[in-house]
């Protein structure tokens, strides 16, 4: 009972990073209606930049996660403007431009911190956490406070603020939100930013967990994007919930089937989306084609 127990920490522990992967994708998907490819790439770019301030800049972990956040949601606004003729197409075009910009970044990752990647030290050096006979990281304990208070102050900022609110309205009918004075692009641009910001964090976080290199962002992100899709995908619960089953069923599925594991999260997936085509939490589908 114990090793299910220890399992399912460290599953829940991944799956708050996932989570964090797949809230950047249900956000800008339920905005924009922009399935965006890239995230995992973003998610790269955020984990690269912030173990270079933690690493190289020598600035405490949680300042160099700060500062990631903030740099790459700021690439989000520029990658927005990439990416905006894609909004509301046809969902080819979207998959081979999103593919397409994610191979682009990965590319510039590799030239501006080369192709070997990077093992980022834990910024916490305590003893696991003994409860109860479970041996508890500490490290793994800051994980899930942070991925929890990302995501009250997410779900605060879209239910709490005009902006958020702006947001849902033009999730909902970009029509009748112009129609009120709500500016459109804007309201995506930030959308975008806010996505980035999470990617970041999840980037962020990870390293700590993860070897840290150019195609860090192919495994998280597609792991993310079916999250978002097991939990219903635009729909911001549902991506958690998605995210933390997706992280304890790869978990356990490491334990029992070690070098199959990938293999088997992707059939359990694949029965379960067969059963609830449309999620957990069965969010309505976006299209603005």
């Amino acid at each position: 009972m114990q090793v299910q127990l220890q399992t399912l920490i460290g599953g829940l522990t991944l799956g708050a990073i996932y989570a964090l992967v797949a809230l950047g994708f249900s956000l800008v998907y339920r905005t924009m209606g922009l399935v965006n490819f890239a995230n995992g790439q973003i998610v790269m770019i955020g984990a690269y930049t912030a173990s270079t301030f933690y690493m190289t800049a020598k600035l405490p972990f949680a300042v160099a996660i700060v500062i990631a956040v903030v740099i790459t949601g700021a690439l989000g606004l520029v990658i927005e403007r990439v990416l905006r003729p894609l909004e509301g197409r046809d969902f080819d075009l979207m998959l081979i431009g999103t593919i397409g910009f994610g191979v682009m970044l990965e590319a510039l990752a590799t030239i501006i911190w080369g192709a070997t990647g990077r093992a980022v030290p834990s910024p916490l050096k305590a003893a696991p956490i003994d409860v109860g006979g479970l041996r508890i990281r500490t490290y793994s304990i800051v994980v899930l406070i942070v991925a929890a208070l990302a995501t009250i102050a997410l779900v605060a900022f879209l239910q709490r603020t005009k902006l958020g609110s702006a947001m849902q309205a033009v999730a909902m009918d970009p029509d009748a939100a112009t129609a009120v004075g709500i500016h459109v692009g804007r309201s995506n641009a930030i959308a975008f930013a806010v996505g980035a910001g999470l990617a970041a964090l999840a980037g962020g976080l990870a390293g700590p967990l993860l070897y840290v290199n150019a195609s860090l962002g192919g495994s998280l992100g597609i792991k993310g994007f079916a999250a978002a899709i097991l939990g219903g995908f635009g729909n911001i619960q549902g991506a958690i919930v998605g995210g933390l089953a997706i992280g304890v069923l790869d978990s356990f599925a490491a334990g029992q089937f070690e070098g199959y594991s990938e293999l088997v999260v992707f059939v359990v997936f694949t029965v379960v989306i067969m059963i609830l085509p449309t999620g957990i939490f069965g969010e309505r589908t976006v299209n603005r084609a």
